[in-house]
This record gives structure tokens, sequence and C-alpha cells, in this order.
């Protein structure tokens, strides 16, 4: 009890700026070694060609699904926790977050028993090509018995950040996320298992990942309690955490659709070499934006509290402060993308064909790449105070409403050039449609009292 008393303490009365800097580090850097990690995947098995390369592609949309799922019961979890830690309801905090995470071990063992015995079929479906097929079903295999383990450890990782505790999250991840590198090259080359070797080394390191989030669980270091005793049996309960993790599985969700798209538009466009490289260029952006997310969700928890505490003050202070920090940060990545591409691209594989359309599709991303903070902001903000269809609506926005019609309709007219552009035309149209949201919970922010649950 002391220890929550505390938390709550420290959550609701330490200077803003700080405090979401002091949470923002561990998250960020959870959030970089996973996407270190992810490029080392691609990296490592671009060596192996640009079919191998491309494969990596294709399985990331089985992967997209699966967090999908682990990010809407985790984040639908999460942000409700935090404001009931923020409102004093522990108990019912500990209700949410078993729920959520033996819904995400449920969900991925039903995955595993579908999946793996349809896997080539599946790779079909997500856009592998008949080059690509071989390599994409060994990859995903391995990624699919690990599916309850994956989608698991996404909860616990949004359990911890929600009540404050990013350090133990960033131990977890980075832990895993570093294992997974290590592995790589020694699976793929030094036991040579080629792509099937990187699968494996991901599942490894999840397994860990998994065992070090869950493990300030079992030495009772967290606030929330998990146990199979607190696992609801009211359909209230699991309504209230996928109402608020909405907009999670429509990010996600969204996101494995039109990383299919994608590569079927790559393919027809520009064969293995425009799968490949884009590939290459969503791996490298996602090392980029990660800093951005990752600060972001050491903002989360912050608003939560306040929120749920009534301090309408420091949740607007919150706002400003990571919207203005996640815009410099962008563009001054996006300037050192653009004048480096060539070398950066090139780092990854030594196809000729591949690098020209990498450059390209880089340096287009890096044009909108200021633009996407306020989305990322608008949306972590709706989220976590409770207005999921707002949120879900913005979260709908990049790669949905806007991205889906862009990559159908572009590539008719301007074949390659259109899936180049697809993106990073969908993320300023993101930026002109969030805007007026921002402008309107700020102003409203000013008018209302955060209310108590």
């Amino acid at each position: 009890m002391e220890q929550n008393n505390s938390q709550y303490i420290k959550m609701t009365t330490a200077p803003v700026k700080g405090l979401i800097c002091r949470l923002a580090v561990p998250t960020i850097a959870s959030m970089m070694v996973t996407a270190i990690y992810n490029s080392a995947d691609t990296y490592f098995v671009g060596q192996l060609g640009k079919s191998a390369s491309g494969a990596v592609g294709i399985v990331f949309s089985l992967m997209t699904i699966i967090q999908a799922v682990g990010f809407t019961l985790g984040m639908g979890a999460g942000s409700n926790i935090s404001r009931l830690l923020g409102a004093k309801k522990n108990k019912e905090a500990d209700i949410l977050g078993s729920s959520a995470l033996f819904s995400a071990i449920f969900f991925g063992i039903v995955l595993t028993a579908f999946g793996v015995p349809f896997s080539a079929q599946l790779m079909r479906l997500l856009g592998a090509t008949e080059s690509i097929l071989p390599y994409s079903v060994s990859y995903a295999r391995y990624i699919l018995f690990a599916a309850p383990i994956m989608a698991a450890s996404f909860v616990l990782n949004n359990i911890l950040r929600a009540e404050g505790h990013a350090t133990f999250s960033m131990v977890g991840i980075t832990t895993g996320g570093i294992l997974n590198i290590i592995l790589d090259p020694i699976f793929i080359f030094v036991f040579k298992l080629g792509i099937a070797g990187a699968a494996i080394a991901t599942a490894i390191s999840q397994c860990i990942s998994f065992l070090l989030l869950l493990t300030p669980f079992l030495i009772k270091k967290s606030i929330v309690k998990l146990s199979i005793t607190n696992i609801s049996k009211s359909y209230k309960i699991y309504t209230r955490i996928i109402k608020t993790g909405l907009p999670s599985f429509a990010r996600q969700g969204l996101a494995s659709f039109a990383t299919v798209l994608l590569n079927k538009n790559a393919g027809l466009c520009g064969g293995d070499a425009a799968i490949s490289a884009m590939t290459i260029v969503s791996k490298i952006f996602m090392l980029i934006f990660s800093c951005s997310l990752g600060f972001g969700q050491g903002y989360q928890p912050v608003v939560g509290y306040n929120y749920g505490a009534g301090l309408k003050k420091r949740v607007k202070e919150a706002f400003f402060f990571a919207l203005q920090i996640g815009t410099v940060l962008l563009s001054i990545c996006a300037v050192i993308m653009f004048i480096f591409a060539k070398e950066v691209v090139s780092a990854f594989i030594s196809d000729s064909d591949v690098i020209e359309i990498g450059i390209r599709a880089l340096r287009a991303q890096c044009f909108s790449m200021p633009f996407l903070a306020l989305g990322v902001v608008c949306n972590m903000t709706f989220q976590t105070i409770g207005k999921s269809w707002t949120a879900t609506f913005l979260s709908s926005a990049r790669q949905g409403i806007f991205f889906l019609p862009a990559i159908v309709i572009l590539p008719i007219f301007i074949q390659l050039n259109g899936v180049i552009i697809s993106q990073p035309l969908a993320d300023v149209l993101t930026f002109l449609c969030s805007l007026p949201f921002a402008i309107s919970f700020i102003r409203g922010i000013g008018r209302e009292n955060c209310r108590k649950e």
C-alpha cells in the first residue's frame, strides 16, 4: 500500500516535463531496441538475397496481426489502469489486467493452432510471390509457435508502463531485443539455418522477454496484481478493454492490411526488388518513429493518472510538451535520413535495384516525417483519457482512411512512384485531420473539470 501511495504522489505532483522525460527514457530505449532487432532481422536476412529480404516484409504482416491483438488488450487495459490508479481503484485495475493477459494468451494459442497447418496459404494471402514463398513459410512457422508469448508480452509491457514502472518494461523488452540481435547471425550463419534461424532467434528472445516482463508481477514489485482468480466473468469488463483498445486494433490491424496491399502493389510494379526495398525502408522508418512512440508512451501514464485525479492543468502541460518534443525529434531525423539515404539503405543490401528504389522511398518518407507527431500525441491522448471513438478514428486515418485509397489508386496511374508516395501523402493528410481535434481538446480541457471515474 505504501508503494502504491508513493507512486500516486509522484505521478500527480512531480513536475510534468521531468516526469515525462524520466518515464520516456526507458520506453524510448525499449522501442529503439525493438526497432533495432527488427532491423537486424532485415539486415542479416538481407545477406541471403532479395527474396529472403522480401519474406521478412511478408511475415511482418503476420506479426502486426499479433501486435494488433496484443496492443488492443494491453492498451485497452493499460489506459484504464492508469486512470483507475489515479482514482485509487486498485482492485478494478487488478481485474482488468488479469482479464487482458489471459485473453491474449488464449488468442495466441488459437492463432498457432490454425496458422501452422495453413502457413503456405496464409503467406500467399499476405502477398508472397512464388520465389518469396518458401522463405516466408520457413520464417512464419516459428513466429506462429511464439504467438501466445508475443501477445501476452504486449499486455505485460503496457500494464507496467500504465502504472508508471517503465523501467521494468525496459529491462524485459531491451534484454529480449539484444538477445535477438546476438542470436540472429549465430542461427542464420553459424548453424546454417538460413531464414528459419532468424525466426528461431526471434521466438527464443520473445520467450526470454516474456519471463522478464512477468517477473515484477511474480515478486510483487508491481502495483497491479495478476491472478487467474482476478479474471472477470463479466462481458462488461471485456467490452471496456476492447473499446478502449480499439484505436490500437485499428492502428495495428490496418497496418497489417496496409502492408499486405503495399507488398502486393510493390510486387506488381517492381517485383521482388520493390518488395525488398519497401521492407527495408519500413524498418528504417520504424527505427526512427520508435523514438516518437517511446516518448509518447512515457507521456501516456502521466496523462492517465492526472486525468483520473482531475488535474487538468497538468494534462494540458503534458500535451504541449509531448507535441513539441516529438515534432523536433522527427524533424531532425528526417533531415539526417534524407542526406544519408543512400548510405543507410546500402547498409542493408547490395542489390543495386533494391538500393535505387529504397533511396527514393526513404527520401519521400522524410518529407512527411515532421508531421507525424501531432497524430501520435492526439491518438495517445484520446485513448488514454477514455475517448475511444475519437482515438479510433484518428488511429484509422494514417493507414486506413488515407493510405488504403492511395495505395490502391496511385499505382494505377504512376506505377511504382504511386507505391512510394502513398504513405507520405497519408501522413500529411493525417496531420491535417488531427489538427482540429487537437485544438478542440486544448480548448475543452481549459473549460471542463477532468472527471474521476
